[in-house]
């Protein structure tokens, strides 16, 4: 009898103990390379979230100059740079783990965004309209449509500027109004944590579509790379510099699809299934590396000419389609 009251002593006095080693264990260890699945870790950006699986929204936003500067980007997880029509470029910009309240200038979706959004389940998509010929294809997509049809009460117009660069979203008012059955935030093969060995010294890079052009400077005193988009340094709505701690030039076949424009140009098709190379941009240095998504449904994993995962810095991810 004695021996098992000692007994249980000693596991109240160990159990707390046991308990604080279990925490530090899990802050420590686990997935400490920050991977897509660490707890409490948004799977898109790395950080701490208050929920790191919450609805995956993606908008589709207008870039030429007269849509300039964009409002609601620089809370996005992901901004995602695609080529268009007449060589233009537009964002696909996906929300989850903070969602600003307005965004936009929304534009019309394109059919290469229904195969990039797969990675990401089935997530929500709000934008302005599609061509008629490309409905079919989109309403037969897992993705959930939220043009203003479909949720009217999420869209507005601004009086300051001209159509039809003046429609603007309200995400939250857009996800409520999504059908239920919208993903949420999951591993997509995004890795973060600390700059693999390598690399080169490189504080500029640009990327060159026919009828747009970005260049990335990298910002030792703000940690990140800002962002120029044709000449011009690129702005939020409220002045402050657009940029991002990790840039991805990832590397695509860009070919011409069956849909075009009313100009009569053809609209094209980012491919971003397959494999290629990439060039990740972190850090003030230039890291060579490989992109592969096998299948529609998989995520785009990156690792190094050696093969292993090429991780990211934490926060927010430009992946810049740039043709081969």
């Amino acid at each position: 009898m004695a021996g098992g009251r000692s007994g249980r002593r000693t596991a109240r006095v160990l159990a707390p103990l046991l308990v604080l080693l279990a925490v530090l264990a899990g802050c420590q260890g686990g997935n400490g390379d920050g991977d897509g699945g660490e707890t409490g870790r948004s799977p898109f950006t790395g950080e701490t979230v208050e929920d790191p699986s919450a609805p995956v929204l993606a908008v589709k936003i207008d870039n030429v100059p007269a849509a300039r500067p964009p409002t609601g980007l620089e809370r996005a997880d992901i901004v995602y740079v695609e080529q268009v029509e007449a060589g233009l470029s537009r964002l696909l910009a996906v929300y989850s783990s903070d969602l600003p309240p307005t965004v936009g200038p929304v534009r019309s979706a394109r059919e290469s965004d229904l195969e990039l959004l797969r990675q990401f389940g089935e997530p929500a998509l709000a934008y302005s309209g599609v061509q008629s010929k490309l409905i079919p294809l989109m309403e037969a997509s897992p993705v959930h449509l939220l043009p203003p049809g479909q949720a009217p009460g999420a869209y507005s117009r601004s009086r300051d500027r001209s159509a039809p660069h003046n429609m603007y979203l309200d995400p939250g008012a857009a996800l409520r109004a999504a059908p239920d059955g919208v993903s949420g935030a999951a591993d997509i093969g995004f890795r973060f944590g600390r700059a693999p060995e390598g690399g080169r010294a490189d504080t500029e890079e640009a990327v060159r579509f026919p009828g747009a052009s970005f260049a990335f400077t990298w910002s030792g005193d703000e940690g990140r790379w800002l962002v120029t988009m044709d000449g011009r340094e690129a702005t939020t709505s409220d002045g402050d510099r657009l940029g991002a701690p990790t840039i991805v030039l990832q590397r695509v076949t860009v070919r011409d699809s069956r849909f075009g424009d009313r100009g009569g140009n053809i609209t094209p098709y980012s491919e971003t299934t397959g494999s290629g190379e990439a060039t990740v941009l972190r850090g003030g240095r230039a890291y060579e590396a490989r992109w592969s998504r096998p299948a529609a449904e998989s995520g785009t994993e990156f690792t190094t000419p050696e093969g292993d995962p090429m991780t990211f810095a934490r926060g927010q991810v430009w992946v810049v389609l740039a043709p081969r």
